[in-house]
């Protein structure tokens, strides 16, 4: 603010002098013009109506006052008032380009009255040709400060609005990152935190299975932690302008995540329906996500439970469902309404026009299922709902 206000006072400062310099030269041909030489006095209050504007930014209403009463001598000294005039107009422009209406309209009418004045004490003055001008100069310049005082106004608004967006989408940003590290720290927790109960509970007895349940949480642990760098990675890739270096997690890797959840103790199948094809990574990733969340709640609040995987492949959408047999569920930690992961799962699918239902199943159990256009035609509304 300070490096803007600092220009913007050198540029007027310029003005200043430059309107000066041009008023004293425009002098010298006052007798030409058949008006009286400029005298030492008449020379003072030249440069009294012109120096002032270099503050007109700061202080307008006090620049305003200061030129016009310098303008107001000179003209009574029977001096050509062509001279001294670049001063009071450029006041008037400034107060109307920086203060409201009620303020700029006196002061313009105020230069208006001067000049009438000036052609008053002036002999031979054609005082229509006076009057006409005392009404048009400061009306034209009046509008044009107006124009500028509303062009600066939207501006500010727009700036406004612009830092507004980017609040917002740093925003968005944040809780898509939060969702993101739930996701990744959920799914993989659990599959730790199942294996190592496993390992404790057949640690004596069953040396082999223990071993197994270790491999599985060294290896589930390893993957985590390479998902948590990766998505670092691409955060700090982001902020330099670059392209991440890894891929996000896709459809490709459901075998990787439906092998640790069998890890984990839950019988997992994985069927994959139609054609598969390559999608775009924001869909992949999404569905991905999903089918994560969806697994790792069977892990922790149906144990005992088996789940389908289901991927289908459509000619316009993909559609993926996780379901559950509901043995072992607590049906007192599994909300239908609410949570992190179920709000993560419908904000997904809303991100990409898909629709996803979450809830039990007539039969028993529980169900999600997601549908995922996988074309821009196809997009439509997403609708998301719970049953």
């Amino acid at each position: 603010m300070r490096i803007r206000l600092s220009r913007v006072l050198v540029v007027d400062t310029l003005i200043a002098l430059a309107q000066t310099g041009v008023a004293l030269l425009l002098g010298r041909e006052s007798a030409a013009q058949g008006w009286p030489a400029l005298d030492l006095p008449a020379h003072v209050l030249v440069a009294l109506a012109n120096l002032p504007v270099a503050l007109r930014s700061k202080a307008p209403l006090a620049v305003f006052a200061s030129v016009h009463l310098a303008f107001a001598g000179y003209v009574t000294l029977g001096c050509w008032p062509v001279v001294s005039s670049f001063g009071p107009l450029l006041a008037v422009y400034t107060v109307a380009a920086l203060r409201p209406a009620r303020v700029s309209v006196p002061c313009a009418a105020l230069t208006g009255a001067l000049w009438i004045y000036a052609g008053a004490v002036t002999v031979h003055a054609s005082m229509p040709s006076v009057v006409s001008q005392a009404l048009a100069f400061p009306a034209v310049l009046w509008r044009f400060g107006v124009v500028a005082r509303r062009s600066a106004d939207l501006a500010r608004r727009l700036r406004r609005e612009q830092e507004e967006r980017a609040r917002r989408e740093v925003a968005e940003e944040r809780g898509r990152i939060a969702r993101e590290l739930h996701d990744v720290v959920a799914h993989h927790m659990s599959v730790i935190s199942i294996q190592t109960g496993l390992a404790r509970f057949v640690f004596d007895s069953d040396r082999d299975t223990a071993r197994t349940a270790l491999e599985t949480i060294d290896a589930t642990s390893k993957e985590g932690l390479e998902e948590l760098r990766r998505m670092l990675k691409v955060l700090r890739v982001a902020d330099d302008g670059g392209a991440p270096a890894a891929p996000m997690p896709g459809l490709a890797r459901l075998d990787g995540m439906v092998e640790r959840i069998r890890a984990g103790g839950v019988p997992v199948a994985l069927r994959v329906e139609g054609t598969p094809r390559p999608l775009a990574p924001g869909i992949e990733l999404c569905a991905h996500r999903v089918v994560q969340e969806a697994l790792t709640n069977v892990l922790k609040h149906a144990p005992g439970a088996s789940a389908d995987v289901v991927l289908a492949y459509g000619p316009r959408q993909v559609t993926v469902s996780v379901t559950d047999d509901g043995e072992g569920v607590n049906p007192d930690r599994v909300r239908t309404g609410g949570g992190h992961g179920l709000i993560g799962m419908r904000e997904r699918a809303k991100l990409y026009g898909g629709t996803v239902s979450i809830g039990p199943r007539s039969d028993g159990g529980f169900a999600v299922r997601l549908t995922l256009p996988t074309s821009a035609q196809a997009a439509g509304q997403g609708d998301d709902t719970t049953g």
